[in-house]
């Protein structure tokens, strides 16, 4: 068994459900640690983080990913344990498989051929890794990057494992992320009797205008890089479950997926001016999980890493801002230059979530590759 899919192995047998490593972060730095990596455990709050580098000088150059994993949901649908590496058909099953511990694996076993073959390169390599991705991320890159500023470590290169291709390695990179702004959204109303509805004041009912101007506001026209922005609501409670019964409050869970065209400021008093102007009775609650970000076209790291792919995927990736977030999104505010390459995503968070094993042994050569062009 090759070094990249041993190791993926080793990973998936591991249970590591958001917030829990379950050991994945100690197998990966006692291995980096044999080649000179200088390893740092960076733990806050229930969330462990590791920064492995090699190399003291600028530029910086580092690989981001994740040790977690989401639930595997019942595991009796699967056709093999969610947590038994498996192949078949020249696939690999197993939670994280795909997001992301394939991606994990290559860029360790990337690293270390790299720092073997160039044990005096220039700049520095570096692996950043949490256990805190797939949940509430307040504890993981999040927080890394605010010792980080303490601390004066910068990144100016960062390429997230993040599965970003669509049929195939290589086909598709990301080179930005839109923005997420949340909103936990409260209608006041009057509860009262169905058959006295002047004497009460149903929020449903005073929300349904609102929220169809809401949904039909042009927010944006997106622009070349970046589609438009995108309002978006993914739950709505009112109601006592009794059918005579006015509610007296509605809770709506709202998001806006958001291009550069636009600011969370300017969405957030938009989306306010528009509850006002249809006399609603609210409050909101609003969360910014991550502002937008680009590559530059004609960026260093997105030149080479369109490159790479074009070289030895023999495609010309598609480069593209689509999908949701990353902890990408973290990265970017230091000034860094970040672009995700990663394996297909059609299974992730899906039951019998599976990587193609010839993709996932082709990719320590991408970032390897990425390495020697940006740094040796």
């Amino acid at each position: 068994m090759s070094p990249v899919l041993q190791l993926t192995h080793d990973l998936i047998r591991r249970r590591s459900v958001t917030p829990e490593d379950a050991g994945c972060l100690p197998l990966i730095a006692t291995r980096l640690e044999k080649l000179g990596f200088h390893i740092e455990h960076l733990r806050f709050g229930d969330v462990d983080n590791l920064w492995a580098t090699h190399g003291t000088q600028g530029p910086v150059l580092a690989f981001l990913g994740h040790t977690d994993v989401v639930p595997s949901g019942p595991e009796d649908r699967w056709a093999s344990p969610p947590f038994e590496p498996t192949e078949r058909d020249g696939l690999l099953y197993g939670r994280g498989a795909a997001d992301m511990k394939g991606s994990v694996a290559a860029m360790v076993v990337a690293l270390e051929r790299f720092v073997s073959a160039h044990p005096d390169h220039p700049g520095t390599v570096g692996l950043l890794l949490t256990s805190d991705e797939e949940g509430v991320a307040l504890h993981g890159v999040r927080e890394v990057v605010e010792h980080f500023a303490r601390t004066g470590q910068r990144i100016d290169y960062c390429v997230v494992g993040e599965p970003s291709a669509k049929a195939r390695l290589g086909d598709l990179i990301r080179v930005g992320r839109r923005g997420s702004l949340s909103g936990t959204l409260t209608v006041r109303g009057i509860q009262g009797h169905v058959a006295y509805p002047e004497k009460a004041k149903n929020p449903i009912h005073g929300f349904a205008p609102a929220l169809a101007a809401l949904t039909a506001e042009p927010w944006d026209e997106g622009n070349a890089d970046f589609p438009p922005t995108s309002f978006q609501v993914s739950n709505i409670n009112a109601g006592t479950g009794a059918n005579n019964v006015i509610p007296g409050e509605l809770v709506a869970l709202v998001n806006f997926r958001f291009s550069t065209a636009s600011t969370a400021d300017g969405l957030r008093e938009r989306a306010e001016a528009i509850l006002h102007a249809h006399d609603v009775d609210f409050s909101v609650d609003w969360h910014l999980s991550g502002h937008p970000f680009l590559a530059t076209p004609g960026g260093r790291l997105r030149e080479v890493v369109a490159a790479v792919c074009r070289d030895l995927c023999g495609i010309d990736p598609e480069q593209s801002t689509g999908g949701g977030t990353s902890d990408g999104r973290f990265i970017a505010p230091m000034g860094a230059e970040v672009i995700e390459l990663g394996p297909v995503n059609a299974t992730i968070h899906k039951v019998d979530e599976c990587v193609s094993v010839a993709d996932l042994e082709a990719l320590p050569s991408l970032y390897e590759a990425i390495c020697r062009r940006m740094l040796a």
